[in-house]
């Protein structure tokens, strides 16, 4: 039987909740249907759902069989039993077996209606391949959509239904959003319409390796096939995120999805609306994230910023004179903590719109302007980390050699650097140096051929880290490498 305390500890907590929540309640024909506590203080969601519930769609779409959903293994080079195979698979391609030739394939997803005059939202591979696009609303009403337009670097798609007076939700922001705020998901998880899920924000601006330009929601709703493209709401009943992506080894849920914030949705959506694509602003550089080591090599006190591995050629990072070693702290005067949060704040950057960089170079802090231009299609990933293994001289464990010419026009070299013959056993190779890769740079200073890296490396100082950079086929990196005290 529960003590005394133990009640009371129910009652004052009840009470706080209720006088939390009392200031988001609203009237509900005019505001937003906030959640009201349950009588022991969690969130009771009723008002929400059945508010907003009838605002989001299920998503059917026939679909070419040879364009349908493709095995994510065959695609990426994963074996069944790699930790990233169920990764990022997407919702409706787990749904089962591709059909039989001559077959249509079909697709079930989610979405959400904007707008009483009929647009709806929802995941670009949710329509991905479609040749008709079916929503149906709670009612059972069905609508042939009309493709306005989708962005698959956001993994987003604008629909238009030919009706009048529709439910539509409540668009919130996420900016506000806190680590452990309660949200709810509505959506048709393997087929079952309107299903509603509630749990937690985990985490906030998660990068993943599919998607260089959204700041994921991380959250620990219950997700699973299905859901994709559904809307998140937050306790006042205002759409947060849009519900993209899962952590899976089964399919199924696993306490790890992956919403793209409202705010950034809308930015794209106007943008369809607009041009019936999506612009985004352009730098040209390629980098990787600070590690402990590189910091020390750097000069940081403590890991930060993005590590520029490589400035492109033509591109607004050379104009503005960026340099291969440099590290962007801060970008319009917002802090780059992570590499991996600089391309969603280049991405966001208006088109054309000077921006300036806050760059650590030689140990000095300066600030460099720069112009942006256009995302291409054609562009590569700005992010490095992970797609390259982390990470001459006796010292190190190398022997190297100049470049041929048809070696510098293979790779793309115009001058400098030695190609790395064979690796033993030593610094070089335990910082994951391999034979065949390129060192461009050493400590920041560039390696002109064998014999002025020689001169280098035998400065080197024993146990400070060094860092070098490395080019492996088109893409470079650094690499610390630390001489052990003898």
């Amino acid at each position: 039987m529960p003590t005394k305390p133990s009640a009371l500890l129910y009652v004052a907590f009840a009470c706080l909740a209720i006088s939390g929540y009392a200031s988001t309640a609203s009237e509900p024909d005019e505001q937003p249907a906030a959640v009201q506590p349950s009588e022991l203080g969690l969130p009771d969601f009723t008002l929400l759902v059945a508010r907003y519930g009838p605002a989001v769609v299920n998503i059917s779409t026939k679909q070419n069989p040879l364009y349908g959903p493709q095995d994510f293994s065959a695609e990426e080079g994963l074996a069944e039993d790699s930790p990233l195979y169920d990764f990022f698979r997407r919702f409706f391609g787990e749904e089962g077996p591709l059909p039989e030739d001559g077959e249509d394939g079909r697709s079930l997803g989610s979405g959400f209606i904007l707008s009483p005059d009929g647009y709806v939202l929802t995941n670009s591979h949710v329509i991905e391949a479609a040749e008709e696009i079916i929503v149906r609303t709670s009612d059972r009403r069905e609508f042939l959509a009309k493709l306005v337009g989708a962005d698959e670097r956001s993994d987003m798609a604008l629909l238009k239904v030919d009706a009048r007076d529709l439910p539509a939700v409540q668009i919130g922001t996420a900016v506000d959003l806190e680590v452990g705020e309660w949200v709810l998901a509505i959506g048709s998880p393997f087929g079952f319409e309107h299903s509603a899920t509630a749990g937690i924000v985990s985490a906030k601006g998660r990068n993943l390796p599919t998607e260089d330009y959204v700041p994921f929601i991380q959250t620990d709703v219950a997700i699973n096939p299905g859901n994709s493209g559904g809307p998140l709401f937050n306790l006042s009943g205002e759409v947060v995120g849009i519900n993209s992506q899962i952590y899976s080894r089964t399919g199924g849920f696993m306490g790890l999805s992956f919403a793209i914030p409202i705010d950034v949705a809308m930015d794209v959506v106007e943008q369809l609306k607009d041009k019936g694509r999506v612009s985004r602003g352009w730098l040209g550089v390629l980098i990787q994230d600070v590690t402990r080591e590189l910091a020390e090599t750097f000069g940081l006190r403590h890991p930060r910023g993005a590590l520029i591995a490589q400035v492109l050629s033509d591109s607004p990072a050379a104009a503005a004179g960026l340099r291969s070693g440099d590290i962007v702290l801060a970008f319009n005067g917002k802090e780059v903590n992570l590499s991996s949060s600089l391309p969603p704040m280049v991405g966001a950057a208006k088109v054309g719109s000077e921006a300036t960089l806050t760059v650590l170079r030689d140990g000095e802090t300066i600030e460099l302007p720069v112009l942006l231009s256009e995302l291409s299609e054609e562009e590569p990933e700005m992010v490095m980390a992970g797609q390259v293994e982390q990470a001459a001289a006796d010292r190190l464990g190398l022997v190297v050699e100049d470049l041929r010419p048809d070696e510098r026009e293979r790779l793309g070299i115009e001058d400098g650097g030695v190609i790395i013959d064979s690796v033993e056993d030593g610094p070089a190779q335990q910082a994951g140096i391999r034979a065949g890769d390129v060192i461009v740079s050493f400590g920041s200073k560039p390696v002109a051929d064998t014999k002025g890296f020689g001169e280098l490396v035998e400065h080197m100082q024993e146990g400070k880290p060094v860092a070098v950079l490395i080019q492996r086929g088109d893409g470079r990196m650094f690499y610390p490498i630390r001489i052990p005290v003898q």
